[in-house]
């Protein structure tokens, strides 16, 4: 039974209320896991039907093995929501180096990338940098900080349906271009995706990649910030790279008293064998 008018009212300015103070940055998420697995697939449907700014790599090969890398990441048992959909895409797109994730689980990964890198422990830990965004919800986070007044707002006055604020969230993600694919990640969600990342890899039996792999994109990255390179422009805009980020995952390995990877943790003929197919 739907709450009358009165109570609904009341429970819409607390919610609000509780925003207000709390929504800058500390975890606010007013969506739902189911939330973001359904968003997740607007977002596919999205992307599918705009091939001209996501064309899709046509290449079982390659797919499979980027989503074999994925299978053994969401394996970790740091991983909380295994129930998400951590399906790999690949974007045929030599001139961007990026990759990013949506709601739910999907991943895109661009060719740029791919061809960017020099070994698989690299990437291994930016696949599991976006399945910490995935898995830690900071996406829908930042659309329920984004948002959230106005979606709220919206129910006072009746707009909203009884099947949530969904609807709400794709009409205005919708509205502003589909941003949701290149939403800024706050400083604190990057921290947090470096960080689980790493405990990700750690935690995998036999621990198959050097867990701070991830460096070696950050050192290549680090100085190309600010000079204009448009290769990078996704990159900086929803995974800004930083001197700081770089020694924390330096500390990372230090304090886990990490030795020197081998070609066997950093696996790069498995990538140059890889890049041979793209």
């Amino acid at each position: 039974m739907m709450m009358n008018i009165s109570n609904r009212i009341f429970c819409i300015a607390l919610l609000i209320s509780t925003f207000t103070v709390v929504g800058c940055g500390t975890g606010v998420n007013l969506l739902s896991k189911s939330d973001d697995i359904q968003l997740g697939q607007k977002m596919q449907a999205q992307i599918a039907a705009d091939p001209a700014h996501y064309p899709v790599l046509n290449n079982p090969n390659v797919t499979s093995y980027i989503q074999g890398i994925v299978n053994t990441i969401v394996s970790s048992p740091n991983v909380k929501n295994k129930d998400f959909r951590y399906v790999a895409t690949v974007i045929n797109d030599d001139k961007t180096v990026n990759a990013f994730a949506v709601p739910g689980g999907p991943i895109y990964v661009y060719t740029g990338l791919l061809k960017f890198i020099d070994n698989e422990a690299t990437l291994a830990g930016i696949l599991a940098h976006e399945i910490t965004h995935v898995d830690h919800r900071h996406s829908s986070e930042q659309i329920s900080q984004q948002y959230g007044l106005q979606i709220l707002s919206s129910v006072i006055v009746g707009q909203t349906a009884n099947n949530g604020i969904l609807s709400q969230i794709v009409e205005y993600t919708t509205a502003a271009g589909g941003a949701l694919a290149s939403l800024r990640f706050s400083r604190n969600d990057e921290r947090d995706a470096d960080k689980t990342s790493f405990e990700d890899l750690m935690a995998l039996p036999g621990r198959p990649w050097y867990p701070a792999g991830i460096k070696y994109f950050m050192i290549k990255t680090v100085p190309m910030e600010g000079k204009g390179s448009t290769s990078f422009s996704k990159n900086f805009s929803t995974h800004p790279p930083s001197q700081e980020r770089l020694d924390a995952v330096n500390k990372q390995a230090k304090d886990a008293k990490l030795p020197e990877p081998n070609e066997n943790q950093l696996k790069s003929g498995e990538l140059q064998r890889m890049k041979a197919m793209l």
